[in-house]
C-alpha cells in the first residue's frame, strides 16, 4: 500500500494476479479466489471478486451455487449463454451486463455460446448490504456512444440514469475512451475509488510515474476529491465508486 498526499493507493498489476489454467478455462484473479489466496487481496471495500474469464468454444461452467453476493458479468468479447434455477434462460453478447442476485440463493450455468471462437468476459462480486434477500436476474445493453470518452453508469445502489440497480452502495463506470482524451471523475467525501484496465493503456494523476496497461488495477482511498486518467494510444476501463 502506498501513501501519497493524503490518500492510500492499492496497485495491482496483470502478472501479480492469481491464476487458474485448465483445457477450457484461463482465469485471472485481482482478488484472492478458488485456490488462490492472497491475505492483502481479500476485497477492497464491498469489491470482493474480480476474475478475467476466457473460455473455449462450446463449453463452460456447469450448474453450481451462489449465495448472498451480488454478481456482475461484462461481457467483453463473444457470447455467454446462462441459464439459472429462477427459470431465466439468456445469451449475454459482447458489451452487455449481467447482473444476477444470489441473495438467499441461486443456481446457474455459463456456457461460451459459440462452437468457433472463446468468449472473454469479467465476472464481478460486490459483498450485498442485506443478507438473505430474494434472488433476482437482470441483462442490459448500454450503447458505445454512452460509453465514448465518457463515464457510463452501468451499476449503482439506487439505480439511476438507467442503471442496473443492486444491493449495495457500490457505482460502476464503464468507459471507452479514444487516444488523446482524458476522463475527470468527481469522489464524495468517504469514498474509495476501483480503477480496472480492461484494454489498452492509462495514465492515472495521482501516480503520474506508471502506466496502467490491461489486467493492471489501483484502488485510492482517503483525502481524494477527483480522479483524472488520460490515454495516449485508447482504453477501456471500469471505475467503481464505492460507499
Amino acid at each position: 500500500m502506498l501513501k501519497i498526499d493524503g490518500y492510500k493507493l492499492k496497485i495491482v498489476r496483470n502478472f501479480e494476479r492469481g491464476q487458474t489454467l485448465t483445457d477450457w478455462l484461463t482465469s485471472y484473479h485481482t482478488f484472492s479466489f478458488n485456490t488462490y489466496y492472497n491475505p492483502e487481496m481479500m476485497n477492497f471495500r464491498s469489491l470482493r471478486v474480480i476474475n478475467e474469464d476466457y473460455v473455449e468454444k462450446g463449453v463452460g461452467f456447469p450448474m453450481h451455487s451462489h449465495k448472498d453476493m451480488e454478481i456482475i458479468t461484462y461481457v467483453i468479447n463473444g457470447e455467454l449463454a446462462h441459464k439459472d434455477s429462477l427459470g431465466n434462460g439468456s445469451v449475454i453478447s459482447t458489451g452487455e451486463v449481467q447482473y444476477m442476485r444470489a441473495g438467499s440463493g441461486i443456481s446457474h450455468s455459463e456456457f461460451n455460446n459459440s462452437q468457433n471462437k472463446r468468449v472473454h468476459f469479467l465476472q464481478i462480486w460486490i459483498m450485498p448490504n442485506q443478507k438473505s434477500l430474494n434472488p433476482s436476474y437482470e441483462q442490459k445493453f448500454f450503447a458505445e456512444s454512452d460509453k465514448k470518452n465518457s463515464l457510463k453508469l452501468i451499476v449503482s445502489g439506487d439505480g439511476r440514469d438507467d442503471s442496473i440497480k443492486i444491493s449495495q452502495d457500490a457505482d460502476l463506470y464503464l468507459s471507452k475512451i479514444d487516444p488523446g482524451e482524458k476522463i475527470v471523475h468527481i469522489v464524495k467525501p468517504g469514498r474509495s475509488l476501483w480503477l480496472q484496465v480492461i484494454n489498452g493503456s492509462v495514465e492515472i494523476d495521482v501516480v503520474k510515474e506508471l502506466l496502467f496497461s490491461a489486467g493492471d488495477a489501483v484502488g485510492v482511498e482517503g483525502e481524494i476529491n477527483k480522479l483524472s486518467f488520460h490515454t495516449h494510444k485508447g482504453a477501456e476501463v471500469l471505475l467503481f465508486d464505492l460507499g
